[in-house]
């Protein structure tokens, strides 16, 4: 998660030291960004608005990214990588498909409703991208899908998850979390943690083998 100093109202801070590295400027830009995005939407936040909460020139943004579209694909980029970089460790730590299924779930849940950068991926529109910028963004996407159908595939292969229609099941997958940038909230009686735990073990479950039942012992006939 991120850290006290890289939250929106100290992202400004990045800029204060003219020798602070570029990729640190470049992070507060996206930053402050994907908070205004989400707050008052992509299309009603313009590079002036971006550049004001940063407390700098509209030139020097312009001397980090390209244009609004620009700003938008690092959003869903940092998302994005921050689900898969979820993901990788969250494959270290377990072993089969329905497993692995489970803690992308978890980790992609956790992700959208932890950090702005992830609430991008699944709260923005990316139809008012431009087209270059839209096929990038769609590009980025794809990747969690096609991470998620390998860990259903590993499942159905071992035997944890029950046959399926893997593509039809990892769409009602992403469309199940999508839909959380729309309800979610965080001041709910749940934590995040609790959460993100409890809406995976409830999609999880609608895909996982049943354990096999074991007989009952018999009773003695003699008393």
């Amino acid at each position: 998660m991120a850290t006290r100093s890289s939250r929106p109202e100290h992202a400004h801070k990045a800029f204060e030291n003219r020798k602070r590295k570029p990729e640190l400027k470049r992070e507060a830009v996206l930053l402050t960004a994907a908070h205004l995005f989400l707050k008052q939407g992509y299309r009603r936040t313009s590079m002036e608005d971006i550049a004001d909460r940063l407390e700098i020139t509209k030139p020097a943004l312009y001397h980090y990214f390209t244009s609004k579209d620009d700003i938008l694909v690092g959003c869903y980029s940092h998302g994005i990588a921050n689900i898969l970089g979820r993901l990788k460790h969250a494959d270290e730590a377990t072993g089969t498909g329905l497993e692995k299924t489970r803690a992308f779930l978890h980790a992609w849940i956790e992700v959208i409703t932890t950090l702005e950068f992830g609430q991008c991926v699944v709260s923005l529109d990316d139809n008012e991208l431009a087209p270059a910028a839209r096929r990038e963004v769609r590009r980025l996407k794809r990747r969690i899908d096609r991470t998620l159908r390998q860990r259903i595939t590993e499942g159905v292969a071992d035997g944890t998850i029950k046959p399926c229609d893997i593509r039809l099941v990892a769409f009602a997958f992403g469309g199940a979390i999508n839909s959380i940038g729309a309800w979610y909230d965080r001041e709910g009686k749940l934590t995040t943690a609790e959460f993100s735990a409890a809406y995976a073990d409830i999609l999880i479950d609608g895909v996982s083998m049943p354990p096999e039942r074991t007989p009952r012992p018999r009773r003695s006939a003699t008393k």
